[in-house]
Parts: C-alpha cells; structure tokens; sequence
C-alpha cells in the first residue's frame, strides 16, 4: 500500500489543514462483510472553507496514493467521491467492478446530474447515494444508482421514511454510523441490507461464559507470550499439548508467511520461526473459533492489534489490541480475558478502562474505527499519525489473517 495520509505540508501550501484516510466495513444481515467504505477526510480552518475545489484536489490526490485493491482485500470499496471526479470519464484508478462511487448530496444540485450518474454506470461503476434524504433534488437520481446510504445520524425518524423511500424504489440500502447495539437492532428490524461502522460495537453486551479446554490453552498461550521475555520451553509445551494448535502452527510455518527452505516438522522449530506476534495471532484466531473466524473478523482483529503496537512503539501495544478485538469478537468481558491471561497492569488498565500508559493508544484506534476525528484528538495522539498507523495495518494484517482462517472462509 502506498502512502496512507498527508500531512499539512503536503496540503498545496494550505496550513492548518489535514488529510485522514478512513476505513470502515460494510456487513451484510448474516453477519458477512460485503465490502469495506473509504472515506477522505479533510479538516481545515474556517479561512479555507470556502476554497471547495483546492480541497477536494487535497481529496483526489489522497486516493491517487491508496492502493484501494489493498485497502478492501479484493472486496468491493465504496470511495466517497468529490464533483471533480463524478465528472470525468475515469473518475479514479482500480478496478471497476470493485468500485462504488459515493455521490454527495450537493452533486444532485448540479446541471445534468443524472446524465453524469447514468455515464458512469454505463462504464461499468458502482454508484451510491450519500447521506439520501427524501423529497429533495436527490429522488430523480434514485432509479440510477445501486445503493443508498441513509445517515442513522439524523434521527430514526428520517432513518426510517429515507429507508422505505429506497426499499420502495427497489435500491439496496446502507445504513451509516451503525456505532452501537441498538443500531444494529434498528437496521436489523428496518431491514437494511448492509450496516456501515465498525467490527466489533464497544457497547455491544457481554455474557459470562465457560471456557473449554482448547480454548484454556489459547489463554494461557496468550499469557506466556504477553511477557517481556516469554517463556520458550513453556510455550513449545502448551502448542505441543493441543494438537489442534500445533496443527495450526505447523500450518501457519509452513505457507508462504514465513520463508523456510524445506517443510518444518517440529513444533518447537515452528514456535521459534513463528515469533510471539504470530503465535499471538494464532491463538487469537483459534479461541475465536472456526465458525466466526472469518478472513473479515481476523483482519480487523489483527489490524487493531497492529495499529496499537505501532503507536505504543512496543509489543505490549500489539497485545492490548489483539486482546481488546478479541473480547470484543467473543463478547466477553476484557476484564476477563485481562484475568485468565495474567497479563501486566499496565496492560490489563488499558483493556478494562483505557487507562494506564497503553490506554490513549486503544482509545485513539478506537475512536478511529469509529470515524471519530474529535474522539482521536481527545486522547492526545494525532489524527494523522493514528490513520497513518491503521491503514499501514490494514495491509500488513491481510496476508496473516488470509492463511488463520483458511482458504474456505471468507
């Protein structure tokens, strides 16, 4: 993936202005991920408010440098367009069968627009209403695009009547900011065909739950590896204990993650070729199970958990997130897995209150997921620097994720 941000110098001279890139899933009723929503997000000063095409050119230039192939993993991307690129024949570079074209509210103002919208579609682009309301310019578009998108931000009630108005004219519909549990239960009775927002809901109930034996063995896995020095004699022992996970080692060290020069045999040559990160990885994908462990739900654990530890500047910082998106995932407590891992204090505040010194890192990669750019800065981190660190995961934790949930799940 090419360069995931841009900094205010970058921005055409203009100061006080800066470019974040952000990502967030598309997932349909049964739980699936259809594709993933890509957004540029330019924040400016009120001088430059008024300077729309200049920062719209900041917008086109930004996807320019996304490897979008990268960013959704071969599933569709929905790229929010600006007029300019609604207006060319190419409006953005990438596969067209894996591109939908959001279109902005204000492009329906425009002169033509649904001969703009018709063109695109007949090159073979996916098109979107953004943020539909009903009853204005947008409804003549309605019968060209693909989707529409309605904004959970602007109250149920407007939720709902923009909801039936694309259902009625047979449009799939996206809802946005599906940001917590009681908006996946809304869009789940309105019957929304795919909900925008993050993976995992941080509001999302937790149930007490027994642990089975395999999955004991993956927390103390995960326990061992979250010390400083890790035990090598005693992780070679809990891997070669279970043999479901020392098949999964076996495997994972002899694809093409890690090169070797002839096939590995001994779990103990295996734990070492692997490293603590992708032992980590493989006990977090082997307590989520089979069943839920989707290539999706892998790849959004392990790019929190990477995004975490290139902001701590540490391992530690890769253990909270992977265990934060793990709790999340099982929908158990964090204090819990926090418990049955034994890990630091340091670690376990950041996981049960975002506090200590790990917990602004979860918190700004949360708000992140979350589309929050105000939630970010709340932290003390930087916006940029938070969705620069994200989107370089995004790359990094596809390939891992790939092979821990097999060539049959998706």
């Amino acid at each position: 993936m090419t360069s995931p941000g841009t900094r205010p110098a970058d921005s055409a001279a203009l100061t006080g202005v800066d470019v974040t890139v952000h990502r967030q899933p598309l997932i349909r009723r049964d739980g699936s991920v259809h594709g993933y929503a890509v957004g540029v997000v330019v924040r400016t000063s009120l001088a430059h408010a008024h300077l729309t095409e200049r920062l719209d050119a900041l917008v086109e230039a930004q996807y320019e440098r996304l490897d979008l192939e990268a960013v959704g993993g071969g599933s569709p991307v929905f790229v929010q367009a600006t007029q300019g690129m609604l207006l060319r024949d190419e409006p953005i570079a990438g596969n067209r069968d894996l591109i939908v074209l959001e279109v902005p509210r204000h492009f329906a103002d425009l002169p033509g627009a649904g001969a703009h919208l018709s063109r695109l579609r007949a090159a073979g682009y996916g098109l979107a209403l953004n943020d539909y309301v009903p009853g204005g310019g947008q409804d003549p578009l309605l019968p060209i695009v693909h989707f529409v998108k309605v904004d959970l931000g602007r109250g149920q009630e407007l939720a709902t009547t923009a909801i039936r108005a694309a259902q009625a004219a047979a449009r799939a519909t996206i809802a946005m900011r599906v940001d917590t549990d009681a908006r996946v239960g809304y869009c789940t009775s309105a019957g929304v065909d795919l909900q925008q927002g993050p993976m995992f809901q941080r509001d999302a109930p937790t149930v007490e739950r027994e642990y089975t034996t395999g999955e004991l063995q993956c927390l103390e896995l995960m326990q061992l590896l979250s010390a400083p020095a890790p035990d090598q004699e005693a992780v070679v022992r809990v891997v070669g204990s279970d043999p479901e996970l020392a098949m999964r080692v076996l495997r994972l060290v002899n694809s093409s993650a890690v090169p070797v020069r002839h096939e590995v045999d001994s779990v103990r040559q295996a734990v070492v070729l692997l490293g603590p990160r992708q032992l980590g990885a493989l006990a977090t994908s082997a307590l989520a199970g089979a069943e839920r462990a989707t290539i999706a739900s892998l790849w959004s654990v392990l790019t929190r958990a990477i995004a975490c530890a290139t902001l701590a500047g540490d391992d530690a910082g890769y253990t909270v997130g992977l265990l934060s998106a793990a709790a999340a995932q099982l929908r158990v407590p964090a204090s819990d897995l926090v418990a049955r891992t034994g890990v630091s204090d340091e670690v376990g505040s950041a996981l049960c209150d975002l506090s200590g010194p790990y917990g602004p890192v979860l918190a700004a990669v949360l708000a992140h997921e979350e589309n929050d750019v105000a939630a970010v800065e709340a932290t003390g981190l930087v916006p940029f620097e938070v969705a620069h660190a994200y989107l370089a995961a995004v790359s990094e934790a596809l390939g891992t994720a790939t092979l821990l949930a097999g060539p049959a799940r998706r």
